[in-house]
This record gives C-alpha cells, structure tokens and sequence, in this order.
C-alpha cells in the first residue's frame, strides 16, 4: 500500500488539506459593516466559512479513502481527478474571499493549499504510469 509513491502523495495531500484547518491563507481588515466603515482583524482559514470546511474536509477524506484504493487503479484515478477539481475549486473560493477584506496579506501558509494540488497532480500521475505499466504488461503476457 505504501510501497507506492503516489500513497505518499495522498498522504501528504491529506495531512496538507487538515493542516489548513488552522493555519490561515490571508490575514486582514475584514469589513464587518460596509456603512459604517467597521473592518476586524481576522485570519481566513478553513474554518471561516462552511463551504471552505466542507470542502477542505472533502479533499481531505477523498485522498485518505484513495491510498486504501490501490487495487482499483481506474477509481483511484477518478478520485483524483475529483480531489484536484475540489482543490482548484478550493482555491478559486479562497481568492474570492479576500476581496471581503480591506486590506491584509497572504500568509506563508497560503502554499499548503499549493502543495495539496501539487501531491494530488503528482499522485495521479504516478496511479497514471502504473496503469501504463499493468497495460505493458498484459500485453506480453
């Protein structure tokens, strides 16, 4: 199970995606009240929306349940795919959040999201080559 690369992918893709559940992406001024002008200091992390926590928790679960799913090359396969889009979508709402801030930074932090996509881009490569390798193989067989 863990002889191959790719479960180390996953892995590290799930250990990443939980990891964002406490460390923050973007750091500011959140405007708390637009007519007022009333902003708060606030972290944006996986907890700071539903949406975020769901799919953060998602990502998460899908590449936990696809190191176990080594014997199902094809699903596997599908599962990351599912995981990078989750990931990509992850992303997109995370920069669509910060324009609620009015001003603030990006945390060092912010690459473990990178680093979630990396290691599911790199997983599914290798679940890829090792679907090229057992098709080589049959047909020698």
């Amino acid at each position: 199970m863990l002889q191959r690369i790719q479960s180390i992918w996953l892995l590290l893709a799930a250990v990443f995606a939980v990891i964002t559940f406490s460390l923050p992406f973007y750091s500011g001024d959140r405007i708390i009240d637009e007519l007022n002008n009333f902003t708060a200091f606030m972290d944006l992390n996986a907890k700071s929306n539903i949406w975020l926590s769901i799919l953060t928790a998602a990502s998460a679960a899908i590449a936990l349940i696809n190191i176990f799913l080594f014997e199902n090359r094809k699903l596997q396969l599908r599962l990351c795919y599912l995981g990078i889009f989750i990931t990509v979508l992850l992303l997109i709402m995370y920069f669509a959040e910060t324009n609620y801030f009015a001003s603030g930074n990006f945390a060092i932090t912010c690459l473990l999201h990178f680093g979630v996509l990396v290691f599911y881009i790199l997983a599914a490569r290798g679940i890829w080559k090792d679907n090229k390798l057992i098709k080589s193989m049959d047909r020698l067989r």
